[in-house]
């Protein structure tokens, strides 16, 4: 089996903020998907339905790819949309209906969330995948 070489490759000094980002970015997703699902498809608890866990595995899977680490902007200031079509239409609505909810039930996520979104993207746009 071959091996996938990791972000310390790329980025030695910055990994463990970088994993730290992500990590983050992952729990916010995981949150914001149990929200649209607990109120769209009335699953209850940690559940989601099969829609929306194949729909957080592709946000995993995308984050984990993530070229901007560990400068990264939230999604929706990235300069690159790393989500296909169909995807990034669900991600906008599962988004759109958790945003405005994750104040009252996630307020740390949501803080740390509108924090990150103010990090600058103008110098990443020339950067090129190593």
């Amino acid at each position: 089996m071959m091996r996938i070489l990791t972000r310390a490759v790329y980025y030695p000094m910055a990994d463990r903020a970088g994993q730290r980002r992500i990590g983050r970015e992952k729990a916010t997703i995981r949150a914001m998907v149990r929200i649209y699902c607990h109120g769209h498809h009335g699953t209850r608890g940690t559940e989601v339905c099969a829609d929306c866990a194949e729909f957080l595995e592709y946000a995993y899977r995308r984050l984990d790819r993530c070229r901007w680490i560990p400068e990264k902007p939230t999604c929706g200031h990235c300069p690159v949309h790393c989500y296909g079509r169909e995807m990034r239409a669900r991600a906008v609505e599962v988004m759109r209906y958790a945003g405005p909810r994750m104040a009252w039930r996630h307020p740390l996520m949501a803080l740390w969330h509108m924090v990150d979104g103010f990090r600058k993207v103008e110098n990443q746009r020339a950067r090129k995948r190593p």
